[in-house]
């Protein structure tokens, strides 16, 4: 009997959004680095990430497709894609990035208006993952650049204008993504597929307090449960009831850090319905467990939640 191939493995990295905001930066001296690492493994993030590569060369990995990046470029990467950065060796590569609840950015932009309109934007930004060259798109990538020296400067109503641009940023790639017919190769991508595994995520992450069955998921798909695991798996790189649990614990680190509340109080709040469940997804995901955990938060704050993702047939 073959040894039993070794699944891949997978980051998720999650950020909290500064409280009353839509958009964060990270900038400066921190982001001119040789990207990678020898990590050969992806991750993926609870917010839209923009980022803008000032100068350097490597690998951009956006799903399964390996894109080349340089100077004067600029990625655009929905929320829950999967991807990573490489430099070439001995080589060093300056980006700086922005992480952007697009959702919330739109629809304030609308204020309630014509909800159907805005989830078609919001649908079609979140269809694929954008790699571009400045000089291909000068206004989008002008845009980029002026959001992130809005946000380096922090001058009064810094956010509100940062805010503004991103409304137009948003709007020029709903329009680009409508506009290509160009399908990239990844098995990710298509807006029927990405449109499906959008909207589970979307409700996942609105009830994930409540009991979630992957058949109701698939049903929901109009998809048998079978083909949707494998769908999900292919698109997530993990089950969908890891998926599941990851956002448990992550709402439960939350909870952990902001209040005092017994324990099992919060994994019941969070949707786990028995102790025993909670206290093993706990320590398979956070390698401690909830109480050494919440004595030691600032690993929430640094990295903020990293967990370990691999892909479990017929989970």
């Amino acid at each position: 009997m073959s040894a039993k191939k070794k699944k891949p493995k997978m980051e998720f990295r999650y950020y909290r959004m500064p409280e009353g905001r839509k958009v964060f930066a990270l900038l400066g001296e921190k982001w001119r680095q040789h990207y990678g690492r020898d990590e050969d493994f992806l991750h993926f993030h609870n917010y839209m990430e923009i980022g803008y590569c000032y100068e350097g060369s490597g690998v951009l990995t956006l799903g399964k497709k390996d894109l080349r990046f340089g100077g004067g470029e600029f990625s655009v990467i929905p929320q829950n894609y999967p991807h990573t950065t490489n430099s070439d060796d001995e080589t060093i590569s300056r980006w700086e990035f922005l992480f952007v609840d697009a959702d919330a950015v739109l629809r304030a932009a609308h204020g309630g208006d014509n909800p159907m309109r805005t989830e078609r934007m919001i649908r079609r930004i979140n269809s694929r993952a954008r790699f571009l060259r400045e000089k291909d798109y000068p206004q989008l990538g002008a845009q980029v650049r002026a959001i992130l020296d809005i946000m380096r400067k922090t001058e009064e109503f810094y956010q509100e204008e940062a805010t503004g641009l991103l409304t137009s940023f948003l709007a020029g790639i709903a329009r680009l993504n409508t506009e290509s017919s160009e399908r990239e190769e990844s098995g990710m991508e298509g807006s029927k597929f990405s449109d499906m595994i959008a909207h589970v995520l979307e409700y996942i992450n609105a009830h994930y307090n409540e009991p979630i069955k992957v058949k109701e998921l698939a049903d929901m798909c109009h998809i048998s449960e079978t083909h949707f695991r494998r769908i999900f798996s292919s698109y997530m790189n993990a089950g969908p009831l890891e998926y599941i649990n990851q956002v448990r614990i992550r709402m439960v680190c939350e909870q952990l850090k902001r209040t005092d509340e017994p324990i099992a109080e919060i994994a019941a709040k969070c949707g786990f319905s028995t102790n025993s469940t909670f206290n093993r997804n706990f320590r398979q995901y956070m390698g401690v467990t909830p109480m050494e955990w919440r004595r030691r938060p600032e690993n929430y704050e640094r990295e903020l939640l990293k967990f370990d993702i691999h892909s479990e047939e017929g989970w």
